[in-house]
This record gives structure tokens, C-alpha cells and sequence, in this order.
């Protein structure tokens, strides 16, 4: 089958926020996790296509979005942006769709803050050396044709035009951290979390891959 490689479009929004829900936590049921998919949605993808939608692209089969590579070229303003732009809005999103009076909802928060305190979520700053980055994902029907390689090598060419040094990401998938030493990454950091242990048996390792462009 052959699958087109393109921008990201406006268009294609909707279907990039479902695919971040339905790959999120390890693929595990996410309703055990985290009850709204809106949130979700919008904790993993709203800075990239409403803030940087020009660093982004998707891969489809005819009119459907079957993977997307969602990025930044500049990971100190995409931060500045989050932290005065989205975060304030998504504290009331949280508050108005009355989140935390879910009890799933409520034990995710408190085992991500359990996990703050811990230490878990530190990670050096390797902006300097690596200041883009980059979210990827394939629907799992789509999977084993090349198309996260296919993207992967794109974004790339993408940031050589724009000059850009280095390119960084982070998971916590042992499938994943296969698949981007095969492309070049190499791992500049990695930690034990132990925020998904009461789904997911056992802590998981974050990995944080960079590559040198």
C-alpha cells in the first residue's frame, strides 16, 4: 500500500488528537487512566498544531490520517509558550469539565504529582546542542510499512533547511527506542517512572533520544 507524506493541514487536527489518545499510555486501556480524551488530546497535541502547526506533518492513506509526526524547531519557546499560554487554559479546562471529581482522573494526578516529588519527571536541558523535537505516531493498523521512517526522514530534511543542529524526543516504549536507534538517535538519558505502575506492571524507563543533524 502506498501511504502520502505531507503537511499538516487544519483539517487533519481532529484525526491527529484521536491517534494521540489511542497511542497514549503504551496503547494500555487509557480509560483506567485518564477519563477525557479532550484533555488528553490537548496535553499532548495542542502546542504543535495551534501554536507551530508549520513544523508538523502526517501520513495518509487516500483522504485518511493514518500517522502523524508533530514537532517543534525551537523546544525554549515551544516551553515559554506552554507554560503562559496553555497550561493557564487548561488548569480552567480541567475545572470547568470538573476533571478532578473523577476518581481515575484524581489518582492519575496524584500519582504524577507522587512522581513530581520523587524526582521522576527531571530531566537535563538539551536544548542547546538538540533544540528541536519531535511526537510521533502510526495507527496500529499501519504499522511495519516504514511510515514513522518515512516521517522521520522528512521532519529531518525539514530541519536541515532550517538549519537546525539537532533534534531530541523522549519515550517511555521499548518499541519505540528500537525503532529510533535504528534511525540514528542515541539515547542521552534515561529514568525509571512509576506513574503507569498501577495499570502497567512495574515502573517504565523515559528515554530521552537526541540526534546530531
Amino acid at each position: 500500500m502506498t501511504y502520502n507524506i505531507r503537511k499538516f493541514s487544519i483539517q487533519d487536527r481532529a484525526d491527529v488528537r484521536r491517534l494521540c489518545c489511542e497511542t497514549a499510555f503504551l496503547e494500555s486501556d487509557r480509560g483506567l487512566i485518564f477519563k477525557d480524551d479532550e484533555l488528553l488530546a490537548d496535553f499532548l497535541s495542542l502546542y504543535f498544531t495551534d501554536f507551530e502547526p508549520h513544523s508538523c506533518f502526517v501520513a495518509t492513506d487516500g483522504s485518511k490520517v493514518v500517522g502523524y509526526l508533530i514537532g517543534s524547531i525551537h523546544i525554549p519557546r515551544m516551553k515559554r509558550i506552554i507554560k503562559r499560554r496553555i497550561l493557564p487554559s487548561l488548569l480552567v479546562k480541567v475545572f470547568y469539565r470538573k476533571a478532578f471529581l473523577n476518581k481515575t482522573n484524581l489518582n492519575f494526578f496524584f500519582r504524577c504529582v507522587l512522581g513530581f516529588f520523587k524526582g521522576e519527571f527531571l530531566v537535563p536541558d538539551y536544548s542547546k546542542e538538540f533544540p528541536a523535537t519531535l511526537h510521533i505516531n502510526i495507527d496500529k493498523s499501519c504499522r511495519g510499512q516504514d511510515i514513522g521512517g518515512r516521517l522521520i526522514e522528512v521532519y529531518i530534511n525539514f530541519l536541515k533547511q532550517q538549519q537546525i543542529k539537532g533534534v531530541q524526543l523522549s519515550t517511555f516504549s521499548e518499541k519505540a527506542k528500537n525503532f529510533f536507534l535504528k534511525m540514528g538517535f542515541d539515547i542521552l538519558y534515561a529514568r525509571k517512572r512509576s506513574y503507569l505502575k498501577s495499570v502497567i506492571a512495574g515502573e517504565v524507563t523515559s528515554y530521552v533520544f537526541g540526534k546530531k543533524l
